[in-house]
């Protein structure tokens, strides 16, 4: 009786999934001219194309796409090689109070993030960074490292410290200890805190709207929001059509590589 209750329980939980996700296709693939006003559960269409090419055309969701995909890419590894940086610091070399240095990264993660637009909107103002692709690689950046920081120290002080000590013997020095040992044993680790950080950089909307208003340097779900607003009046199978394709990559990315981000996930929580 317990497994049949688990075993509806999580067919519960998947049919509570696929039923929003169905819903999306089935209007996406709806003709605007045809769409009623009212959801469909029938399909009334194949328009999927020219819904997606308006969207990505006509509606400008292609240039925020690109910035996105550049926004994503760049600043998700540069926060795992900056935070697996600061890993190492805090777990094998022999700083003081490695435990303040921990908590002081770590407290990125802890505070909302609507408390730092205020003061980051005036100084991205003051130094001209603002609506710019710099100015957004640069705070994507930041705002990853700290999470990234807490997954790759998890998974670092698993690793025994005989082999920093034998490395040392050897006459390496910490620099190659951390690209030739620690690195390649971490790759799962590393790549799972890839993969969340290209997730959540793919999914920003409160950056995006306020730091940016130009459709090239948007990211991809601000412009989606826009997309809302500018064509509430053709109906939602545009709209669909360009959440369709924002969701594409996140998707593609765990699909291609969920077996090294489960082992990634696991390393880091043991």
């Amino acid at each position: 009786m317990g497994r049949i209750a688990r075993h509806l329980f999580v067919a519960g939980c998947v049919l509570l999934w696929l039923v929003p996700l169905y819903l999306l296709v089935v209007n996406a693939l709806t003709p605007a001219a045809a769409y009623t006003g009212k959801p469909d559960w029938t399909v009334q269409g194949f328009d999927l194309a020219e819904n997606a090419r308006t969207a990505w055309n006509v509606a400008g969701i292609g240039d925020s796409f690109q910035a996105s995909l550049l926004y994503a890419v760049v600043c998700g590894l540069a926060a795992v090689l900056v935070a697996a940086m600061a890993a190492f610091a805090v777990v094998v070399l022999p700083i003081p109070r490695p435990a303040f240095w921990f908590w002081l990264i770590y407290s990125g993660t802890l505070f909302p993030l609507q408390m730092f637009l205020a003061p980051l909107f005036g100084l991205y103002a003051d130094a001209d960074l603002y609506d710019t692709r710099l100015g957004l690689m640069l705070v994507y950046a930041a705002w990853a490292v700290p999470f990234a920081f807490f997954l790759i120290r998890n998974q670092m002080t698993t690793m025994p410290p005989e082999l920093t000590e034998a490395a040392l013997i050897d006459g390496a020095s910490f620099r190659r200890i951390f690209w030739r040992v620690h690195v390649p044993l971490m790759k799962a680790g590393l790549a799972a805190a890839f993969i969340f950080q290209f997730t959540a950089v793919w999914n920003d909307l409160l950056l995006g709207i306020t730091l940016s208003r130009s459709p090239d340097v948007q990211p991809v779900m601000a412009a989606l929001s826009t997309l809302n607003n500018a064509y509430a009046s053709t109906g939602p199978p545009v709209i669909l059509a360009g959440a369709l394709i924002v969701s594409l990559p996140t998707l593609l990315l765990f699909l291609v590589f969920r077996g090294l981000f489960l082992r990634g996930v696991t390393a880091s929580a043991r």
